[in-house]
């Protein structure tokens, strides 16, 4: 009873009489079905063997290390563990940093390691040594093209050799020919940094991952079929997007050792410490009198965020003045500090463009520190300012036509639409730049802009032609988003822009830094800078030559070269009160300095390259920065670090095999950024078994439809 209910009633209508088939479809048919046997037979040889290899091969194990596919499809051995070692020593201003970092070759053949990673900005990297077993290998800079054949011949050979080539200011290239299976090679880069004081704290920033940047611009050409590098590809806009684009892959991607690192930073600052912190790792102080050593908790650190570390001197110790001073090759190198007190409680009227990048690499923590920034910012406009906000993605829209009262009902709407905003698209920057550079403002009011971004794309030399040619009368103020922002972009834009910049962490320690930077933007500002140095020779060696605007807790930082080191440095600028602001520095109170001869280099390098943002310069400025950097043993476009073992090591009948070791994606980003290699799955055995079901039903429909004809 209960079938009857639930089977539909039988047809009881008489059949057709069946036709007879005419003898084409009958040999079509018979031919399809011909056809289909042999490929279903073809397609079991083939998936049979494909599957026991696969069987065969070394799987990884979730969450255990990453694996690449070979040419031939076939699983290779874990890829290379990396491990690297921060010791850091801060003398005053300059931290000089030993950074090691080692390749452990895992897989059964001879690797070749290629590693794209960050440093600072601002770095000098000036050292290479290349440590394999008990030989130390140490390294030369040389004009690029000559370390390039140095190292190639050397691979080719089976020499094991190393060469650290620069990309952009901050990203910088480690290749290691010859690391034999199962065995391990270190490389050793030296360099150094300005450390960074602004409103009476010092601060030092290590990167250790970088954020996956946008390639504006169609390809320049079809993707090549060789092995690259990068996940990117040549564009009309970023020609070198390959050397850029490390593969990006989870933490979960690498072995458990792999991507970890050991932090250690001894301050001297020179003057009392009263406080050490960090905004991104929890730290571990050791005190030894006015010297302090700093450590991460944890003993490895994992490299998908920057380590930033920060310390405030005793109140009553707070540099007003300083001076260093290196004789190095019978010239003289001087670096002042000098940090103006302009808090006179004056307050200006302002106009305050707000643009916030809502691309897709600010989803996830990103975007959430963004709006809270920018909330921030909002709160700081008096019914005297106007005010704007201006999103950029793929395209570049405006919350208002142009800029408005800061009205309560304006602030109002501006927050809802601020709380709204999600991240998504490209990072299409120039627009925002344009439409936020493009105004010449309010008359009577200080304009100013904020730019809040990631800063992860790849043409920054075009964007920072864009900020010098339409900056007019604004100033522009950058704000780093994320666990590791793109600073040579924050630093060189708030350069360019006549402002400052900062960058945020976490949402936990966002009210500081944006406190510090909102209070400067209110503060009035010290314009007309000039800077007297005693003898007759000021201007030539002297940088930056042109001094930007300081605002309340800036400091004005210089470095020149065959300066005499006696008499008395004069700063004088304007107030916004029109009055006259004077200070003299005492240069025969300079203190003992090192490096500074190679800090005048990169200055000297950065302000021959600025001459040209397209990145084209003249044969006559190529020879003279080649010339500076060889000299100074200094790192730059046009020369690299190259470090050969003399002695063969990999036998000639052994091959090679090259491969990219990826970057860990930073913390608080979405797996949507994740960018990786060429991995091996089962789709092979999945492909193959899809088409022998599709043979299968080709065959049951054939069968089927001269059944029922």
């Amino acid at each position: 009873m209960l079938l009857s209910v639930l089977l539909p009633a039988p047809d009881v209508r008489p059949a057709p009489a069946a036709r007879p088939l005419s003898r084409r479809p009958r040999r079509s048919l018979r031919w399809v079905e011909g056809v289909s046997v042999w490929l279903v037979m073809l397609l079991l040889l083939f998936v049979h063997p494909l599957y026991a290899e696969a069987a065969d091969e070394p799987r990884p194990e979730t969450g255990a290390s990453f694996h690449f596919l070979s040419a031939d499809g076939r699983w290779q051995a874990p890829a290379m563990v990396l491990t690297t070692d921060y010791r850091v020593t801060v003398t005053g201003m300059v931290a000089q940093t030993r950074l090691r970092q080692e390749f452990a070759n895992t897989g059964r053949e001879w690797r070749e390691g290629v590693f794209v990673f960050p440093l600072p900005a601002d770095a000098s990297v000036h050292g290479l040594t290349m440590v394999a077993g008990e030989r130390r290998i140490v390294g030369e800079i040389q004009p690029r093209e000559m370390a390039q054949r140095a190292y190639e011949a050397a691979r080719d050979h089976g020499q094991q050799a190393a060469r650290v080539d620069q990309q952009r200011p901050n990203l910088f290239t480690t290749r290691l020919a010859n690391i034999p299976p199962g065995e391990s090679v270190t490389v050793e880069l030296q360099y150094q940094q300005l450390v960074r004081y602004q409103s009476g704290e010092f601060e030092l920033r290590l990167p250790t991952t970088l954020t996956p940047r946008y390639m504006p611009g169609r390809p320049a050409s079809n993707p090549s079929r060789q092995w690259q590098e990068g996940w990117a590809v040549a564009t009309t806009e970023v020609a070198d997007a390959e050397r850029i684009s490390p593969f990006t892959v989870a933490t979960a991607d690498v072995a458990d050792a792999s991507h970890r690192a050991r932090v250690a930073v001894t301050v001297n600052a020179g003057l009392p410490v009263a406080r050490v912190t960090s905004p991104s790792h929890a730290l571990t102080t050791t005190w030894n009198g006015s010297a302090v050593t700093v450590t991460p908790t944890e003993e490895l650190v994992t490299m998908d965020r920057d380590f930033v570390l920060r310390w405030q001197p005793v109140r009553s110790a707070e540099p007003a003045a300083a001076v260093f001073r290196e004789t190095w090759q019978g010239e003289e190198y001087l670096l002042a500090m000098l940090v103006p007190g302009l808090d006179n409680g004056q307050w200006l009227a302002r106009e305050l463009v707000f643009v916030i990048d809502t691309s897709g690499s600010m989803a996830g923590e990103s975007i959430r520190q963004a709006r809270a920034a920018l909330l921030e910012g909002l709160a700081t406009l008096t019914p005297d300012d106007r005010f704007n906000v201006i999103r950029f993605d793929s395209e570049t829209r405006s919350l208002f036509i142009d800029s408005v009262a800061a009205s309560a009902n304006n602030l109002a709407r501006a927050r809802r639409y601020v709380m709204a905003l999600e991240a998504d698209g490209g990072t299409e920057m120039a627009p925002a730049l344009d439409a936020a550079l493009g105004s010449e403002g309010t008359p009577g009011l200080v304009r100013q802009v904020v730019f809040i971004t990631d800063g992860a794309v790849g043409n920054e030399a075009a964007l920072f032609a864009r900020i010098r040619n339409q900056l007019g009368n604004s100033r522009l103020f950058t704000v780093g988003i994320g666990s590791a922002p793109n600073m040579h972009f924050m630093r060189e834009a708030a350069r360019y822009g006549r402002g400052t910049y900062t960058a945020i962490s976490d949402l936990a320690t966002l009210a500081e830094p944006l406190a510090g930077l909102f209070g400067k933007m209110k503060a009035p500002v010290l314009t007309d800078l000039q800077v007297q140095w005693p003898g007759a020779d000021s201007g030539e060696a002297v940088f930056p030559r042109r001094p930007g605007d300081l605002f309340a807790g800036e400091p004005l930082l210089q470095l020149a070269k065959d300066k005499g080191a006696s008499g008395e440095l004069i700063v004088s600028g304007r107030l916004p009160d029109g009055s006259q602001w004077q200070q003299p520095l005492d240069l025969d109170q300079a203190a003992p300095g090192s490096g500074l001869h190679r800090l005048w280099a990169r200055h000297k390098v950065d302000s021959l390259q600025d001459q040209n943002f397209d990145g084209q310069v003249s044969d006559a400025v190529r020879r003279e920065i080649t010339g500076i950097a060889v000299r100074h043993q200094l790192m730059t476009r046009y020369t690299s670090l190259v470090a050969v073992d003399k002695s063969p090591a990999r036998p000639l009948e052994e091959d090679l095999v090259a491969e990219s070791v990826p970057t860990l994606l930073p913390a608080g980003s979405t797996t949507g950024m994740l960018r990786y290699p060429a991995t091996a799955t089962a789709a092979p055995l999945l492909i193959g078994l899809g088409l022998t079901g599709l043979m299968f039903a080709l065959a049951a429909t054939m069968l089927r439809r001269r059944v029922f004809q």
